[in-house]
């Protein structure tokens, strides 16, 4: 994608958010927005050539990019890969805030059976680039296990925090940081099972051949 069709994008997404928030992901307000914006006709059919799932994938897309531009300021260096991770999950929420009925829309329309294989992508892409910038080397199977886990702690997470009416966010904050925990313990606990199953086997097959 070229940067010029992805800030084309990015201002149709930001000229139909407010919309959006009342009425839901809908082409009209696509269409719409590139009039407001004065685009060439059928200019929305361009930019987003398979219709409203382009749309709501960019809007994924465009909240992962002002996410990580929020995390500029952040101590890196000091924080542990989790803590790397809550801050990202944090900052995408602080920058998704005024367009929370956006997200809640979004999370209707990927919970439809014909959007479940694209939902996964765009998920998977959100909790790579999270893991990315944690700083996350691992090329073995883990890699895919840890943004497996995030994928999912993302979805149950961004549910409790479309309904969260709570100061600084509480209840979601404690909500994240008990599913980041238990993720850590699985980890561990992976890591473990990875190390002893080998030996194990090892043991085994020299008792079978003394």
């Amino acid at each position: 994608m070229t940067a010029k069709i992805q800030n084309l994008r990015d201002h149709v997404i930001e000229a139909m958010l407010d919309d959006v928030c009342a009425q839901g992901w809908k082409w009209s307000l696509v269409e719409d927005a590139a009039r407001t914006l004065k685009l060439q006709d059928t200019a929305e059919k361009t930019l987003f050539p398979n219709g409203l799932i382009d749309v709501v994938t960019h809007f994924s897309d465009y909240a992962d990019r002002k996410m990580i531009a929020a995390l500029d300021d952040i101590p890196y260096d000091a924080l542990r890969s989790k803590d790397r991770v809550r801050a990202a999950l944090l900052a995408r929420y602080e920058v998704l805030a005024p367009h929370r009925e956006a997200v809640r829309h979004a999370l209707a329309f990927w919970a439809l059976p014909t959007h479940v294989v694209q939902s996964q992508r765009v998920l998977w892409r959100t909790a790579d680039r999270i893991w990315d910038w944690a700083g996350d080397k691992a090329s073995d199977y883990s890699r895919h296990t840890k943004r497996a886990m995030l994928s999912s702690i993302l979805v149950g997470t961004s549910m409790v925090w479309i309904t969260d009416d709570s100061k600084d966010i509480m209840v979601t904050q404690a909500f994240l940081d008990r599913r980041l925990e238990n993720a850590m313990e699985i980890g561990k606990t992976i890591g473990t099972m990875k190390a002893v199953i080998p030996n194990l086997f090892r043991q085994s097959q020299a008792r079978k051949n003394p």
